[in-house]
């Protein structure tokens, strides 16, 4: 039986870079690694040391062998991962940011994951696992997806698990009109919400971090990110008045801002895992993000600090 402290629920895809800082058009090599929210999230988990898990489908092509072994190999649990013969793996190339804005470019219709459905849910080892972590990111990839997110949402109460959803609003995916209720509805049922102040004005016409707390009453911690400026981290817990926790970013020479959230995700979640108070996890998700941020690179083997034993359920009363 699988015993998992966090099950990552989302897609992953092959990434083209340049192997040079030059434009995909002028670009003669080329790099192949594999990028996707919420395994960036379980990467970074389990080299902090926690048995993380990543559930999704995958082409059975070549692309979707390498995301196994890459992922595999950085400790994380793919025994929930599908394989499906008649949908191919994702892919997203990435234009390098020469001075115009770099450009990542989604070759991700018809794919694999986005077959995605409620269903799939059923031969996951929910009731051993402690969190469910996914994304506004896997919502917007199908109706299936969408609907999946929100059975894993709408479970959490009865099964025991916890849900951290991360905004992670994609324009390339869906429209302001039609993301922003939906995110919102989505979010409202999460036990930890993550989402950057750009992103909730974008979405909600929200300008500040208590107007997006005051928009999402439900979930027990909302974390809102107010890119190089600070983390604001709201604490409601039964029966005592809301908490409010302010850490600021650090300051960073910025080489690539691609997978920044997902370590700040990370970070937070260890560190709200073990227990650690809203000062030191926002503090955590803070550093994961400036190495990501310093480098074009998602994910840094070596950087963690194994946390204290941990089972699935065992310190959520304590949480806050």
């Amino acid at each position: 039986m699988t015993i998992l402290d966090v099950l990552c629920v989302g897609e992953t895809m092959a990434v083209v870079t340049p192997a040079k800082t030059q434009p995909l058009r002028e670009a003669e090599e080329c790099l192949l690694g594999f990028g996707g929210a919420e395994s960036n999230v379980a990467a970074h988990l389990a080299e902090f040391g926690y048995r993380a898990g990543w559930a999704s489908r995958l082409g059975q092509d070549p692309f979707g062998d390498r995301i196994l072994d890459g992922l595999a190999a950085r400790g994380v649990d793919i025994s929930l991962v599908t394989r499906d013969s008649t949908a191919p793996t994702g892919v997203y190339f990435k234009d390098p940011d020469l001075g115009h804005g770099a450009r990542t470019l989604y070759y991700r219709a018809g794919s694999a994951a986005s077959r995605m459905e409620p269903n799939d849910s059923g031969f996951w080892p929910l009731e051993q696992t402690g969190w469910i972590h996914t994304s506004g990111i896997n919502a917007a990839l199908s109706a299936s997806c969408s609907a999946l997110t929100e059975h894993l949402l709408a479970q959490a109460g009865a099964t025991g698990y916890k849900v951290s959803f991360d905004v992670n609003y994609r324009p390339a995916l869906w429209s302001v009109d039609v993301a922003g209720p939906r995110l919102l509805e989505l979010a409202g049922m999460a036990t930890v919400v993550l989402v950057g102040l750009d992103e909730a004005e974008t979405l909600w016409g929200c300008s500040t971090a208590d107007e997006v707390s005051t928009l999402l009453p439900g979930p027990r911690h909302v974390v809102v990110k107010d890119s190089a400026t600070e983390a604001v981290e709201f604490i409601r817990v039964q029966n005592q008045p809301e908490r409010l926790c302010r850490v600021p970013a650090h300051r960073v020479d910025v080489v690539e801002p691609v997978g920044a959230g997902d370590a700040f995700a990370a970070g937070y979640l260890a560190g709200l895992l073990r227990g650690d108070r809203p000062e030191g996890r926002l503090a955590l998700g803070h550093s994961f993000a400036a190495w990501t941020l310093g480098t074009r690179v998602d994910f840094r083997p070596g950087h963690g600090t194994r946390p204290r034993s941990y089972q699935p359920g065992q310190h959520h009363a304590a949480l806050g």
